[in-house]
């Protein structure tokens, strides 16, 4: 499966925002967006007022990098979220939220999403009891993540949530970090998706 493989820094500055894709460097001095926050490439410092496409393009492409997906992937949400009841931009978030890599992001399991989904990866969670390796998998209300048992005194998890252990976990999951478990209470409402992304912009581009 395709991947990106580029320097990670690169795709804020391309967006000209944190998108908080390497975790805790992301909170430090060294994250280049304190220092050098102007577009990747020549022309990075000129001042172009995008037209309506361009937005739509942008904001298409900032969801992607936040979420860590390509395009046929993202594009393959958009068609589910349009046959779904309610409003499309919306469905699309909710189900990039209860994917299974982001959960884990959400519940302090990973200091990014690419490391929760490299986690996911590696054989070390269990969904309902079960084991998992598919970071797309799309959780249920009532669906209870946890690290394997035989993995939860990995020194990477302990380091881990030393990181995260401030971090807020949205009201739509419960983390119990003693035990490396947490459980989708509900499913996310818009109110309760915090990534900076107008929706609505992405729903435009993909309706032309």
């Amino acid at each position: 499966m395709a991947r990106y493989t580029g320097p990670v820094c690169r795709r804020c500055r391309r967006e000209g925002e944190k998108l908080f894709l390497k975790g805790e460097k992301c909170s430090k001095n060294v994250c280049p967006m304190n220092n050098r926050a102007v577009a990747p490439g020549q022309h990075g410092n000129s001042r172009r007022k995008l037209s309506e496409y361009g937005q739509q393009l942008r904001e298409k492409q900032k969801a992607k990098r936040i979420y860590g997906l390509m395009e046929k992937q993202f594009l393959g949400y958009f068609d589910v979220a349009t046959n779904m009841k309610g409003i499309t931009g919306e469905n699309m978030l909710r189900l990039l939220e209860m994917r299974l890599d982001n959960a884990m992001y959400r519940l302090g399991y990973g200091r990014s999403r690419t490391e929760a989904r490299q986690i996911v990866r590696h054989n070390l969670i269990t969904v309902n009891g079960k084991k998992v390796n598919i970071p797309s998998y799309q959780l249920k209300v009532g669906d209870t993540i946890e690290v394997r048992e035989k993995s939860r005194t990995l020194q990477r998890f302990k380091e881990v949530i030393e990181v995260t252990s401030s971090r807020i976990v949205p009201e739509w999951l419960s983390s119990e970090h003693e035990h490396l478990r947490g459980t989708v209470v509900s499913a996310p409402t818009r109110e309760q998706i915090t990534v900076p992304v107008n929706e609505t912009l992405i729903v435009e581009f993909y309706s032309k």
